[in-house]
């Protein structure tokens, strides 16, 4: 990946309807969802939500498909992983004496856990 790549998926992501947009759709898995389901699960207007796909597509993080009348978006797990490797590519400074977990992304159970400790 490059910089510019990782730019454009950072900027798109750092909006809280995209973020919100984006995690849907990881949960939604590879089938993705509909943009009328995304719409009501997250009470955003139809035409802000066209904003925000085009931007999360733009930044190749999301893809569309039309399925009968509907358009159904799902993200692409590609990109996303492919994202992440760019972030923690030099973690620990690139050596395997890192700890099991420090440049893995935490599973939200996980996360939890750390955050009451």
């Amino acid at each position: 990946m490059e910089k510019t790549e990782a730019v454009a998926a950072l900027a798109a992501l750092a909006q809280e309807n995209r973020l919100d947009v984006f995690r849907l759709l990881v949960q939604a898995g590879p089938d993705g969802l509909s943009a009328g389901h995304v719409a009501t699960a997250l009470g955003l207007a139809p035409n802000t939500l066209t904003f925000h796909f085009d931007r999360l597509r733009h930044a190749g993080l999301v893809t569309c498909r039309r399925a009968g009348r509907s358009i159904i978006y799902a993200a692409r797990f590609d990109a996303m992983r492919t994202l992440l490797a760019y972030l923690t590519e030099n973690c620990c400074q690139g050596t395997e004496s890192c700890a099991p977990d420090a440049c893995v992304p935490a599973k939200p159970a996980r996360r939890k856990a750390k955050e009451t400790v």
